[in-house]
C-alpha cells in the first residue's frame, strides 16, 4: 500500500488509509452475507435485505481511494529513494506476499472459499492439485497488491516520459477556478474509464472487472502527479464541508437508484451516478481528513503500522467466521455483530502472531525485519 516518508509525515493520509482498511473489513462481512447476486460470498438470509445497502454505500469508492492514496504515497517515497530502492522495496512489500504468501498462507482462504461456495473436489484428485487449486482460489483481497506492484513498476517508466516537476509547475500556474475545473474533469475521466467494464460472462471477464487495470492505473497516476501536492490538500480541506454535503447527496441518490441491485454489475459501475458519487466521496474524505485528522495518537500509530497486515489476513478470518456463524441458529442481527467482532479481533491476533515469525512474516506480510513494519 505504501507509506509516507518519515521525513515529512502526512498523518491525514496515514489515518485515511487505515480507516479505509477498517471499512474494507466491515464491507467483507456484509459482502459475505449479501443477497444481491454479488459474485462470491456465502449467501444472505432473505431474498431482500436492507443491510446490503452497506455494500452499495462502500463499493463505488473505497478501492478508488486506496489506489489514489497509493499513488500519493509513491510520490513521497520516490522523493527519498532511488528507483532501484523503490523497486526493491515494492517487490518485498507487494510481490512477495501476493505470490509466495499464497503458497504459505493464502491457500487456507482458498479452501475456505471452496467450502463456502459448496465446491467439493473428488477424492481421486491428487493432493498437490488440490493445494494448487486452493492457492489460486485464495487470492482474495491480494488482487489489490498485485495490481499495485505492476503499477509501481510502470510508474518508474512513466515518470521518465512525463516529468513530475513539469506537471507540478503547470498545476502551480492554475488559478483556483482552473483547479476546480481540473477536478471536475477528473470526474469525467473516471466515468469514461468506467466504461471499460465488460459483461460478467465468464471467468476472464470477471477477473478483468475486479482488477480494472486501466481504471485503477490512471487513478494511481492521478494520485502520484496531482493529489500528492500540498496545494490540492489545502484546496480540498478548505471546501471539505461542501464536498461532504455533495458526497452525501450523491450517495443517497446512488443508493436509492440502485437499491437491491448488484453493485458490482457493469451497468451500475458504468452509470454517471456511480462515478459522480465515487469522485465526490474521494474528494470529500481527503478534504475532511486533511482538515480534521492531520494528527497522530498512539492508537492511530498502531493502526498505521498494522493496517497493511490486517488487510492481507482479514479475509481468511472473516470468511471462516461468517461460514461458521451462518450454520448456527443465532438471530441474524447477532450473526452480523459476532462476525464483525471476530473479523476485527481475529485479524489483529493473526497479524500479531504472523509478524513475529521471521520467515512467515517475510512471505506473507513482506516484512523482512521489525524495522520494515
Amino acid at each position: 500500500m505504501g507509506t509516507t516518508d518519515n521525513r515529512q509525515r502526512y498523518y491525514f493520509i496515514d489515518n485515511l488509509r487505515w480507516v479505509t482498511v477498517v471499512l474494507v473489513l466491515i464491507y467483507h462481512v456484509f459482502y459475505n452475507f449479501n443477497a444481491l447476486g454479488v459474485f462470491g460470498g456465502i449467501g444472505g438470509f432473505a431474498e431482500q435485505q436492507w443491510q446490503d445497502v452497506v455494500g452499495t454505500v462502500l463499493y463505488p469508492w473505497f478501492m478508488t481511494l486506496m489506489f489514489l492514496l497509493a499513488g500519493m504515497s509513491s510520490r513521497y517515497a520516490l522523493q527519498h529513494r532511488t528507483a532501484r530502492e523503490f523497486r526493491r522495496e515494492r517487490t518485498r512489500k507487494l510481490l512477495v506476499p501476493s505470490t509466495l504468501g499464497l503458497l504459505v498462507f493464502g491457500w487456507v482462504l482458498g479452501f475456505v472459499n471452496m467450502k463456502a461456495g459448496g465446491g467439493v473436489l473428488p477424492e481421486e484428485v491428487p493432493g498437490v492439485v488440490k493445494f494448487l487449486i486452493g492457492v489460486i482460489s485464495g487470492t482474495g483481497p491480494l488482487w489489490f497488491i498485485q495490481d499495485l506492484y505492476v503499477f509501481s513498476l510502470l510508474l518508474l517508466v512513466v515518470r521518465k516520459v512525463l516529468d513530475v516537476d513539469r506537471v507540478e509547475a503547470w498545476l502551480a500556474r492554475l488559478s483556483e477556478e482552473g483547479l476546480s475545473l481540473l477536478l471536475m474533469c477528473f470526474y469525467l475521466l473516471l466515468w469514461a474509464l468506467a466504461q471499460t467494464q465488460v459483461d460478467n460472462a465468464g471467468a476472464f471477464s470477471g477477473l478483468l472487472n475486479l482488477y480494472r487495470p486501466v481504471y485503477y492505473f490512471v487513478v494511481f497516476l492521478v494520485g502520484y502527479y496531482v493529489f500528492a501536492l500540498e496545494r490540492i490538500h489545502a484546496y480540498l480541506a478548505r471546501y471539505s464541508t461542501a464536498l461532504c454535503i455533495a458526497a452525501m447527496a450523491t450517495g443517497i441518490v446512488f443508493c436509492v437508484k440502485f437499491y437491491g441491485a448488484d453493485y458490482t454489475a457493469p451497468a451500475v459501475l458504468q452509470s454517471v451516478w456511480c462515478s459522480l458519487y465515487c469522485w465526490a466521496a474521494v474528494l470529500a474524505l481527503i478534504g475532511l481528513f486533511k482538515h480534521r485528522y492531520d494528527c497522530t495518537t498512539p492508537f492511530s500509530q498502531y493502526m498505521t503500522r498494522s493496517s497493511y497486515g490486517l488487510y492481507i489476513v482479514h479475509m481468511t478470518v472473516c470468511t471462516s467466521a461468517c461460514l461458521w456463524l451462518k450454520s448456527t441458529a443465532l438471530p441474524v442481527w447477532s450473526i452480523y455483530c459476532l462476525a464483525l467482532i471476530a473479523t476485527f479481533a481475529g485479524s489483529v491476533l493473526l497479524w500479531e502472531v504472523l509478524r513475529r515469525i521471521p520467515l512467515i512474516r517475510w512471505c506473507v506480510l513482506g516484512i523482512g525485519s521489525p524495522t520494515h513494519e
